[in-house]
């Protein structure tokens, strides 16, 4: 026998419509929301898929970012290296032009004058920046302007000219990541896309019977080697050439000491790590608190010089009058710089076709993507109107019943 007192119908009736003011809430929560998880205790399987895939999604939204900033960076990358292109066109028609022979000493100044004002506007295109004020072409140094000019007097020419423009940047390289664990560079080496020939390094140091006194790490180009205590200068030559860098080297046959040459165009950029002295012992550098590209030991002899160096050549000789040195050394310089230039137009352009394909890729998959979360979260409108519509009903029948069954008595009002 159950004992049922005075107020038990009243708590009851309060208990279950309570309960059913919570469900309308609760449902007309989901229908502004849309979703059919307020807590993840609705459903806790969905919501933990539901968290990967926002996480997924917000992923995808920045990597769709990034390659849309990678391509801006190449579009105006593109545009100052077609400039170089155009111009380099134009210097080397002048070369063919003075290397006839047929004009004069003061024909040969003026053409001197135009390469020269076409060497200044190449130093700008080459500190190019981005419209956010990074540098284009420094590497790492995105502050910093990539190429350094020095001026100073040429026989034969009006005033103070360019006699040298050296690279100040680094050959860091600033990447993206443009889909899972994928990166992609932002920005060329200016030491790589403006350079002209293959550049040998030649010491003078005999390594002949040359051990290597301890264990270390050097650096040719950014690629890390290392040395083992004991290693003769035939095993350096046998690392260094399968390290991966576009740099191999040999023994010089009549010095019997150690060459460094680049594969392509480009700066040899070496350096001892720590624990290191080899290229310095070797003759290459001098000690490792000196940076690349002024470590290089005063000793040793560079040949390959940038394209600066090449237009700057050109122009000298033809101040001089000299067509012999203007058809031979400075055509061929100019032409080694035009095919260099180029290559890096065509390898700038093979990366963008690159990012082009991931950003489509991207788009693709990001509502895709959307469409697995929105199967987790999204209510069924249909279905949540539907269930408001029987609440709201029975509520309604509640509360109509309990009037008729608790009625007020005087006990009510005298408590």
């Amino acid at each position: 026998m159950f004992r049922i007192s005075t107020n038990l119908p009243n708590d009851n009736m309060q208990y279950h419509t309570r309960r059913r003011e919570h469900m309308m809430n609760q449902v007309q929560n989901q229908m502004a929301s849309q979703s059919r998880i307020q807590n993840l205790r609705d459903a806790p399987l969905a919501a933990a898929h539901s968290t990967r895939y926002q996480s997924y999604l917000a992923r995808l939204n920045r990597f769709s970012e990034n390659i849309r900033y990678a391509q801006d960076n190449y579009r105006v990358a593109e545009g100052y290296m077609k400039q170089g292109v155009d111009m380099l066109q134009r210097i080397r028609e002048i070369a063919i032009q003075g290397a006839t022979g047929t004009f004069t000493r003061d024909d040969m100044r003026h053409m001197a004058n135009e390469v020269d004002e076409l060497l200044r506007e190449f130093v700008e295109i080459a500190n190019g920046r981005n419209a956010d004020g990074t540098m284009l072409f420094s590497g790492k140094k995105s502050k910093t302007l990539p190429f350094r000019v020095i001026e100073g007097n040429v026989e034969g020419a009006p005033g103070a000219v360019i006699t040298s423009v050296d690279y100040v940047g680094d050959i860091g390289e600033r990447r993206t990541e443009i889909a899972e664990n994928s990166y992609i560079e932002l920005n060329f080496p200016g030491n790589q896309v403006f350079w002209a020939e293959n550049q040998q390094l030649f010491s003078t140091v005999d390594s002949d019977g040359y051990t290597v006194p301890q264990d270390g790490i050097m650096y040719i180009d950014g690629v890390a080697i290392e040395v083992t205590a004991g290693d003769n200068v035939h095993t350096v030559v046998s690392k260094i050439n399968d390290s991966g860098a576009a740099v191999r080297a040999r023994l010089d046959p009549v010095q019997n000491s150690l060459v460094l040459e680049t594969t392509s165009p480009h700066q040899i950029w070496a350096q001892d790590g720590e624990g290191s002295s080899v290229l310095q012992d070797l003759g290459i550098v001098v000690n490792a608190d000196v940076a690349p590209p002024g470590n290089i030991a005063p000793t040793a002899t560079v040949f390959g010089g940038s394209l600066f160096d090449s237009i700057i050549a050109l122009r000298d000789s033809l101040y001089a009058g000299d067509s012999f040195d203007v058809g031979g050394g400075a055509v061929q310089g100019i032409d080694s710089a035009l095919d260099n230039l180029l290559s890096n137009l065509g390898r700038l352009g093979a990366k963008d076709s690159r990012l082009e394909h991931a950003y489509l890729r991207t788009e693709f998959e990001i509502p895709q993507i959307g469409k697995l979360n929105s199967n987790e979260t999204d209510i069924d409108m249909a279905e949540a109107i539907t269930n408001l519509r029987m609440l709201e009903y029975t509520h309604r029948a509640a509360l109509a019943t309990a009037a008729r069954v608790i009625q007020p008595t005087l006990l009510d009002f005298l408590r």
